[in-house]
């Protein structure tokens, strides 16, 4: 149930500074607010000790496939426990879940499975809307997808998909060139669906009209992209260079250390407004175990990875297939990058919140906001997490 707590001595991280002489104090799942150090409160507020660890908004994911041994594309009730479990352990409080692309009935049953989630009441953290990566990708940029799965849009689909999600569809990733991407942006515009480039083989100005027709988003900048090519001697600048170039174009990265170097990592820091940068796991089902072999997708429409060296890799060992990190990983990596501790939490907690049009109540430490919320060290080892005013994971 939710309770009345008071976190004392914990530095508070609210959007203008780190307060280490401030209490925090939660009340019916919400901030109540920030009082001095020593302050007096009724019996009834249980004291949560803070001493010498960070006070900071529960860690958001907007692109997550599983965790814990589950894929939120399988037909399993224990599905979406499982997998967001293996994440809230490591700070998270709300998650996009991602479906990767597969075959029409194999999409509508993990679109079900979600809707089913949802309403369970058995999810201990945030379900902000279904995020769909494909099918209609390019096959030039298939990356760890199944190439049998990837096509052109095909408006019968996508609006029994629609249908089947009872409307919970918050994020579609998709790629521009695909042949009936302009209808796709309209369809998705009127629905509120966030648009995103994913897998995507084009050029420079096909993202600029792209951005013109609503997608605002670019999934994992450098995966599954095209950049500067070649034609005829001629350079050609793809997704990753528009990215860069259009101001109000965000962008999320895998700061996992392995999809991204500490050098690319820098760059994108550099180059990008903070705001526009949201930090992901992209995790796949083996997140948070400890296997040398998983896969991708669902059993029976799987695609099988080896997991060494911190990361998911295809079994030729030539690409990535999906993360095996948590959040906490990626706050610890952006540390290693040179991005401060403040920026590097916002980048994960109320910038991806605003990109998908859900940070009105979520994602920073202000009266009135609700409690979600993790207490971690200097190393970012999670100590507690609260969501909705609830201790939902207590650590050693």
């Amino acid at each position: 149930m939710e309770g009345k707590y008071v976190i004392q001595g914990g530095k508070v991280m609210t959007p203008e500074k780190i307060h280490e002489e401030t209490d925090l104090v939660i009340s019916g799942g919400k901030i109540e607010g920030l009082f001095p150090r020593g302050s007096a409160f009724p019996p009834e507020y249980e004291v949560i000790r803070g001493e010498g660890l960070y006070v900071s908004p529960g860690f958001v994911d907007i692109h997550q496939h599983g965790g814990g041994g589950s894929d939120y594309m399988d037909d399993c009730e224990d599905t979406y426990y499982n997998a967001t479990w293996a994440h809230i352990k490591h700070g998270m409080t709300s998650v996009m879940p991602t479906l990767v692309a597969a075959g029409h009935q194999g999409t509508l049953r993990a679109v079900e499975q979600y809707v089913k989630a949802s309403e369970s009441g058995r999810i201990c953290c945030n379900l902000l809307g279904l995020h769909l990566e494909g099918p209609y990708l390019s096959p030039a940029q298939a990356g760890a997808m199944k190439p049998e799965n990837i096509r052109n849009f095909d408006s019968k689909e996508y609006e029994a998909i629609y249908r089947a999600s009872q409307g919970m569809i918050r994020r579609w990733s998709a790629a521009p060139e695909v042949k009936g991407a302009e209808e796709f942006a309209e369809f998705a515009k009127e629905r509120g669906i966030a648009l995103s480039i994913a897998h995507s083989d084009a050029d420079f100005d096909t993202v600029i009209k792209a951005y013109g027709m609503g997608f605002r988003h670019v999934t994992h900048l450098y995966s599954g992209m095209s950049s500067v090519t070649r034609r005829g001697g001629f350079r050609i600048a793809g997704v990753v260079e528009a990215a860069f170039y259009l101001d109000g174009m965000n962008v999320e990265i895998i700061a996992d250390g392995c999809h991204l170097p500490l050098s690319l990592l820098k760059l994108i820091a550099k180059i990008k407004k903070p705001k526009t940068v949201a930090l992901i796991t992209d995790a796949m089902r083996a997140a948070g175990q400890d296997v040398k072999e998983s896969y991708i997708g669902s059993k029976d429409d799987s695609q099988p990875a080896i997991i060494e060296d911190g990361v998911a890799k295809m079994m030729s060992r030539e690409a990535f297939a999906g993360s095996i990190a948590t959040p906490d990983r990626l706050i610890r990596t952006m540390r290693k990058a040179g991005t401060s501790l403040e920026e590097a939490v916002r980048m994960m907690t109320v910038y991806p919140l605003r990109m998908m049009g859900a940070g009105e109540t979520k994602g920073e430490i202000r009266p009135g906001y609700d409690a979600d919320l993790c207490l971690f060290d200097e190393r970012i080892n999670i100590k507690k997490v609260l969501v909705g005013g609830r201790i939902v994971f207590a650590g050693p």
